[in-house]
Order: structure tokens, then C-alpha cells, then sequence
């Protein structure tokens, strides 16, 4: 597929039939076997389904007895309430580790189109999309589909949700040059095969940004103080009288 892998087709279909009522929640998924033949797709490509359809909520997994329908309206619940610093600290976990496989797994055109991602972040009308095109190069280049698809979700959140939107938004637009940095480090690291290093540059990145999310609560969390402190001031203030 051009711009989205085709397990992501079957993730919508079953998420439609799920919202319909088709599959229940506590129901169990139909076989593997009868998923690929319905959707005329591999095995593997079912499996990257499931995964992502876990990671979103809306199944679980149980070895011996198959894959099983979840309560939606909770795993929404929990996915609201995530918060910019948990999301950022998950994915610190998750992609440096894929940044230490990626060193080892990695083949030249992937590297290729991962430098060309550091030359798009210089300009600013691409620099946001290099940068997701830079993390999801490298969890492709894995070759491993769980962690693929771990780190597509967190993404999804990362651009759906409004909170940690704003609060991305907040850091992102600052210190361009360090963002560029810090990525350069990450593919110098990965080029050179170096798996120690690459996890290592990938918690750095991560570590200067949840530093950044709090830097930004904090300075959001003063302002709102002072701002409440002047109104107060402006209530009592018998300044007028003194005059």
C-alpha cells in the first residue's frame, strides 16, 4: 500500500464490526486462518492486526483460547487520562529499544531515507513530519511487527490527543537546532551499527524533551498563579482610597 500498511485496513474493518455489535464485547475473534481467508490477506498481516487492535483496547490475547473482544468505553477512559509526560516516558522504553535493534537490522535504503528525514527537519513547513518519518523509519527497519505497531499507536496519540498536543506544540516550536542535534546522534549511532549508543542517544532525545514538557507545565502552572494573584490583588486593593 502507498502511504498505509494493509493490516491498518483490517484494524478499521474489525473496529467497525466491533461498533456494530457484530463482535461483542467478551466474543472471540474468529480464527486467524478464517480472518485471512475473509480478508483475503496473509496470516502475518492478520497477526499485525491483532497486535495493533491490543495495543489500541479493544482486544485481548489469551494463549490457548483465542483473541477476545474488550470493554471499549474503558480502554477509552484509560487513554484519555494518559498524559504527555506518560506518553513521552513510554516512548522513551519503547523506541530506544527499537533505536538498539534498528543498528543491527537496518539495510542501506533505510538508512538512506533516514538522513534524508534530518535534511526535511531544517525547514520548518516539514520539520514535524520529518520527524515522525525519522521514528517510524527506524521501528520499520526493526523488522519485528510488535514493535512496529507499538510505536505507530503511541504516534496515533501523540497527533490525536489535544492535550499532549498542546503540550507538544509548547516544545517543538523551541530549541530546533538541539531537535535536529539529537536526531543526527540517533542516526550516527544506528550508521555505525552501534546498538549501545543508539539506545543511549534515543534516551537522550527523550530525556531532553520530558525535561522541555516540564519546563513548560511549570512555566504554564506560574502564570496561572500570577494571573489568579492579580485578580485577587485587583479585588482588594484599596489603592483607590489612598489617592
Amino acid at each position: 500500500m502507498k502511504s498505509r500498511r494493509r493490516f491498518w485496513t483490517v484494524v478499521d474493518k474489525l473496529e467497525a464490526l466491533i461498533e456494530k455489535g457484530e463482535y461483542p464485547v467478551g466474543s472471540r475473534l474468529p480464527a486467524e486462518r478464517e480472518l485471512a481467508e475473509v480478508y483475503d490477506v496473509s496470516r502475518p498481516t492478520i497477526r499485525e492486526a491483532i497486535i495493533a487492535l491490543e495495543v489500541r483496547g479493544r482486544v485481548e490475547v489469551k494463549t490457548g483460547s483465542g483473541v477476545f473482544v474488550t470493554d471499549s468505553e474503558q480502554s477509552g477512559r484509560l487513554l484519555k487520562n494518559i498524559s504527555a509526560f506518560e506518553l513521552t516516558q513510554a516512548r522513551a522504553l519503547i523506541e530506544a529499544e527499537a533505536a538498539a535493534l534498528a543498528a543491527s537490522t537496518i539495510k542501506e535504503d533505510e538508512l538512506h531515507a533516514l538522513k534524508q528525514t534530518l535534511e526535511q527537519m531544517t525547514v520548518p513547513e516539514t520539520a514535524d513530519e520529518a520527524d515522525h518519518r525519522f521514528h517510524e523509519i527506524i521501528a520499520k527497519s526493526t523488522k519485528n511487527s510488535a514493535i512496529l505497531v507499538s510505536i505507530q499507536n503511541l504516534w496515533e496519540l501523540r497527533r490525536s490527543r489535544p492535550q499532549i498536543i498542546a503540550a507538544y506544540e509548547d516544545v517543538c516550536s523551541q530549541g530546533i537546532e538541539q531537535r535536529i542535534k539529537e536526531h543526527t546522534e540517533i542516526y550516527d549511532a544506528i550508521a555505525a551499527r552501534d546498538s549501545a549508543s543508539a539506545r543511549k542517544a534515543m534516551h537522550n532525545h527523550f530525556n531532553r524533551l520530558i525535561n522541555a514538557l516540564f519546563d513548560a507545565s511549570e512555566a504554564k502552572a506560574l502564570e496561572e498563579v500570577k494571573r489568579k494573584t492579580d485578580e485577587t490583588r485587583g479585588l482588594y486593593s484599596i489603592s483607590h482610597l489612598t489617592q
